[in-house]
């Protein structure tokens, strides 16, 4: 009985000491991220998504923070690096889950990467399966912030080609801004994103 209850207490110490490497490696990757270390904060979060298999979160993060980076350059072979990378890490995730809206939206941010850097070539080709990744992740998760705004933010971009009329979309602007101020993360780490960007494109919103 002894050795069985020994055995639970150390299974349990282990859970809590593999949590907290995760929360300090998570923590370290963001700290890295804040200071402009890009490529350093992916190679971490790689590794953590590496050890944590469990958690869709690491991954997220190696797209999230590769995409980021690639609307920042002009450098063809850079911008086919960093998409490369975030690429493979999302779809790790995806081929684990395809009812999470958040990844959706990771892949239509990477479509649309690769819009604004050649529209000529990638516009027709991305564009209509981008909607069609946000209308996937409108249908699994309607009131998610980054959902909303970043689906108006899409069509606002594509308005000189589609001659979509902008207006309500800016009302989608407002309504994910409203949304920002409700929403709850699952877990310290879940995506916040978004709130600053969308307050900045209502600004200029016509």
């Amino acid at each position: 009985m002894t050795k069985i209850i020994t055995t639970i207490v150390f299974f349990i110490c282990s859970l809590l000491s593999a949590q907290g490497q995760f929360e300090q490696g998570m923590g370290k990757a963001f700290g890295l991220w804040k200071e402009g270390k890009n490529t350093e904060a992916s190679d971490l979060f790689e590794r953590i998504a590496a050890a944590e298999k469990t958690s869709w979160l690491p991954n997220y993060y190696v797209a999230l923070v590769n995409t980021t980076a690639a609307f920042g350059t002009n450098d063809k072979d850079k911008m086919n690096l960093l998409l490369t990378k975030a690429q493979n890490a999302l779809d790790v995730e995806m081929i684990k889950d395809q009812s999470n809206a958040e990844l959706y939206v990771m892949q239509a941010l990477i479509n649309t990467a690769w819009i604004v850097f050649d529209p000529m070539t990638n516009g027709m080709k991305l564009s209509g399966k981008t909607m069609e990744l946000y209308a996937k992740a409108e249908a699994l998760a309607p009131n998610n912030p980054r959902v909303v705004f970043s689906k108006a933010e899409f069509q606002i971009g594509g308005a000189k080609w589609t001659g979509i009329d902008t207006k309500p979309l800016c009302g989608e602007i407002e309504k994910a801004i409203g949304l920002f101020a409700t929403f709850k993360p699952e877990t310290p780490f879940s995506p916040k994103w978004g709130l600053e960007r969308a307050t900045e494109v209502l600004k200029t919103c016509k």
